[in-house]
Formats: structure tokens, C-alpha cells, sequence
């Protein structure tokens, strides 16, 4: 009887890059409150193999309104986290997520008359 040991998943699947969960709750809060505002209705998560890219929608339908994306590459350039408008052009990038998602906690504030 031969006994084989279970194989690995194939490395194309291990490479992926994705969001840790602490960069996910700082995502997920800031959704919670453009939600709850009536901005954002759904979103989407991809994991490439390059990026992870957290897609916005205001409706299920459409194309995204904003990406925000993780592209460990650009770590050592330009900041790996980057907020891309629907027409993708690139709103904001850095190395904190905090700070690179201050571009849209702008859309929360409004004038009250």
C-alpha cells in the first residue's frame, strides 16, 4: 500500500496578493459610513496576482465608482496603496491606507444650511 501526501494548492493560487484583515477593517469602516450616508451600495474584492483591488459600486450594475488597490510592488516608489477614480485616474497613493483613504472621507462632509 503506498500512502501519498496531499499536494500543495499550484503556486498561480499561493501568489495572490490580498488585503490583510486590519487594512480590511479600516476599508470596511470607512464603507460602513458611505453607506450608511446613501453613497456607496455594493462593493467587490479581487485578488490578482499583482494587486488586490477593493471595488466600489453605487449600484450593483455599474462600473466601479472608486478603486482602492494594493500593489505591494510600488512599496518601495510611489506608496502601495493607491484610490482610483472611475475614469482611472489615480486620486490619491501613499504608504498608509489611513491617509490615502482621507480622499474620500472628504465626500462625507457637506455643507448643512
Amino acid at each position: 500500500m503506498t500512502v501519498h501526501s496531499p499536494t500543495p494548492f499550484p503556486g498561480p493560487y499561493s501568489e495572490r496578493i490580498a488585503f490583510h484583515r486590519t487594512e480590511l477593517s479600516v476599508i470596511l469602516s470607512l464603507y460602513g459610513r458611505m453607506v450608511a450616508a446613501g453613497e456607496w451600495r455594493d462593493y467587490g474584492i479581487s485578488t490578482l496576482s499583482d494587486r488586490a483591488v477593493f471595488s466600489v459600486f453605487r449600484r450593483t450594475a455599474e462600473n466601479p465608482l472608486y478603486r482602492i488597490e494594493k500593489c505591494p510592488k510600488l512599496r518601495l516608489k510611489q506608496g502601495m496603496y493607491s484610490v482610483v477614480g472611475m475614469d482611472g485616474q489615480i486620486l490619491k497613493r501613499g504608504q498608509d491606507l489611513k491617509t490615502v483613504l482621507r480622499v474620500l472621507e472628504r465626500k462625507l462632509i457637506r455643507a448643512v444650511e
